[in-house]
């Protein structure tokens, strides 16, 4: 079909592998979750892929399965601004996101953690805004308890307009250095909120960066969380990997952010993805089925299993079918990043209505319904479905998620960029210094008159 469509540029991003049901940290190939050296690697290799950025998820505690630690995140990874400091010094174009909670930290303290690392990495710094409602993950800072659903994401907003009000409270011109005249920086003007979540009088210690300042993501399904990505985010980190799905979730974030008086090319909307390569179709598909099994083993098929039912169910096969028992509403057989949030009696009569039609054991029904969206082809044929993706508007590009650590992105690099280049559809280098550059968002207006000498309400 004829269209003039101007064909819409693929970004993608490189997650460095956590310790979930993605990274099979079991695998002999798999390194470090600790050496800088893991770190460095795969963002030197997305670097050479020419990807907007690397990020880093983060969680605040181990997840705890019916009193112990979950065998998936004993991971005990370094601190995320440590890493993305270190890694800004061994790269110099790629965009470097770190995920920090917005529940648990100040404004103040994150603007200027934030404004460091874009200083120091020359503009390419990105945050990642996420909240916490858990009373389990509270317990480790001084508030304890958690915020109800709706009020995390109210802390979340006045915490990214402080955090926004400070790094936008210096003018252009305000560093003067003028040696001759004595003069190091212009006045700076002082910053006064006063809102539910936090009452602050501060003038903010950096000037702009070269992005103005760092990009900002959020990942948030429910309705609080895209609401509050279509009013702050520049870009939109989601899971919603079938391209239907995906051109719903697309359309929907797009089409709220014009009351927020934003246009559809100010947000950008990456999917998580994972990727299998061969040089078949079946070779592909043969590696894909493999990687799964180790993913997702017998023990860990049972434990996400229990995280539905509530209740012990180690007596079970994992390659039978699954328990005729009812769930319970035994909340804190999973303390931590709980996966299912929704009624377990529905989400478990779902599950064997699909395990009865598909004649799915346990540890079946647990591969098919914890994949994440999945590439698996040859070369050629990933770069088309990734093209089809952006240019059908199911996303603007993908967060690529490999499942060892750290040479599991090498691969698409070598093989997958190249056909997406030759298709024309990812760059052949970069055509800017930061991530606003590479991502294609222009820099952000100031607020410096809004704020000056004002107080919130």
């Amino acid at each position: 079909m004829v269209t003039d469509k101007p064909r819409k540029p693929v970004h993608l991003a490189a997650h460095f592998p956590g310790v979930n049901n993605t990274t099979v940290w079991s695998d002999p190939e798999s390194g470090s979750q600790i050496d800088f050296a893991s770190f460095e690697h795969l963002a030197r290799t997305a670097e050479r892929g020419l990807f907007d950025f690397f990020f880093l998820a983060e969680g605040l505690r181990l997840r705890e399965h019916r009193g112990r630690i979950h065998d998936l995140d004993v991971v005990g990874r370094p601190d995320t601004f440590t890493v993305l400091n270190a890694l800004a010094g061994v790269t110099e174009k790629l965009g470097l996101a770190g995920t920090i909670n917005s529940t648990y930290n100040e404004p103040f303290e994150l603007a200027k953690q934030f404004a460091s690392l874009d200083h120091l990495s020359g503009g390419r710094a990105a945050w990642n805004v996420v909240t916490s409602s858990d009373a389990f993950t509270g317990e480790n800072f001084r508030r304890g308890g958690y915020l109800e659903h709706g009020e995390r994401y109210h802390r979340a907003a006045e915490t990214v307009e402080v955090t926004r009000a400070l790094w936008d409270s210096w003018a252009a011109d305000a560093l003067v250095v003028d040696r001759q005249a004595g003069v190091f920086a212009r006045d700076i003007p002082q910053i006064r909120h006063r809102g539910a979540q936090f009452d602050i009088t501060a003038r903010f210690v950096l000037p702009p960066s070269p992005q103005g300042h760092p990009v900002l993501l959020q990942a948030g399904d429910s309705e609080d969380g895209r609401e509050f990505g279509a009013a702050t985010a520049d870009a939109i980190f989601t899971g919603h990997g079938t391209l239907e799905d995906g051109q719903r979730f697309y359309a929907d974030l797009k089409g709220r952010l014009a009351k927020y008086g934003r246009t559809p090319d100010e947000l950008k909307i990456f999917p998580a993805a994972t990727f299998v390569l061969g040089d078949t179709e079946a070779e592909a598909q043969e590696r894909a089925r493999h990687i799964r099994l180790q993913q997702v083993g017998p023990q860990t098929a049972i434990a996400f299993l229990e995280q539905v039912w509530g209740r012990d169910l180690s007596g079970y096969d994992p390659d039978g079918p699954l328990p005729d028992v009812e769930p319970v509403d035994d909340v804190n057989i999973t303390r931590g990043r709980v996966r299912h949030a929704k009624d377990p009696r529905a989400v478990a009569e779902s599950w064997r209505a699909r395990a009865e039609a598909e004649g799915l054991s346990i540890r079946e029904l647990i591969i098919e319904v914890t994949a994440r969206q999945q590439f698996v082809g040859t070369p050629a044929a990933v770069a088309e479905r990734i093209d089809a993706y952006v240019q059908s508007d199911a996303a603007d590009g993908f967060i690529l998620v490999p499942h060892l650590t750290p040479h599991g992105l090498d691969e698409f690099v070598d093989r997958v960029v190249p056909e997406l280049q030759e298709r024309g559809s990812f760059r052949t280098e970069y055509a800017g210094t930061t991530l606003r550059d590479h991502l294609g968002l222009r820099h952000p207006h100031r607020r410096t008159t809004a704020h000056e000498g004002a107080e919130a309400s």
